[in-house]
């Protein structure tokens, strides 16, 4: 894995969390525990600041950024589809980007909003809480209503834990390595 320090800003990663060898994290970087981030990965906190919270899947090729002193904030439970982009904006707790999304500057995307693959959130956007957002721009289609959050998380919830297990499965030992 490449952990870079920049400057005076250096890389924190939490208990359990797995970085493919593939992937950069550098400068002002948290992650929290038992988060993925897989091969191709690119969270660059060279300027600005990026801070993920727990138990958060980043896949592969996904890049995060932050404009000069400011902040990406990636909430707990929040599953990055491979290929999309975040770039400075706020994404609460449980939410879902889809693959090859773009969650554009100062967007806020509040909890467990889902957006679909390829889907662009313009600048500036508030994706409402529950919210199923398509297209480019993007916009809403549906809602996950409250009474239907138990039915989702659950199917979810198994996706997300996942991730959980296979930081865990490739941090043990003899489970992964270069062969070639």
């Amino acid at each position: 894995m490449a952990i870079w320090r920049f400057e005076d800003r250096v890389p924190k990663i939490g208990e359990g969390t797995f970085i493919a060898p593939t992937a950069d994290v550098i400068g002002d970087v948290t992650i929290g525990k038992n988060c993925y981030v897989g091969p191709g990965a690119i969270i660059r906190g060279d300027y600005g600041t990026i801070i993920i919270g727990d138990e958060t899947s980043i896949q592969e090729n996904v890049v995060i950024h932050a404009r000069p002193n400011d902040v990406t904030k990636i909430g707990s439970r929040v599953t990055l589809g491979h290929g999309c982009i975040v770039h400075n904006c706020v994404i609460e707790d449980e939410v879902v980007v889809g693959m090859r999304a773009v969650v554009t500057d100062y967007c806020t995307v509040k909890k467990w909003a889902v957006i679909g693959e390829g889907a662009v959130v313009p600048n500036s956007k508030i994706v409402e809480e529950g919210d199923i957002v398509v297209g480019v721009p993007a916009k809403p289609v549906g809602n996950i209503h409250d009474e239907t959050k138990k039915e989702i998380k659950q199917k979810l919830a198994w996706y997300k834990d996942k991730y959980v297990e296979m930081a865990r499965r490739y941090l043990a030992d003899n489970a992964f390595e270069k062969i070639s």
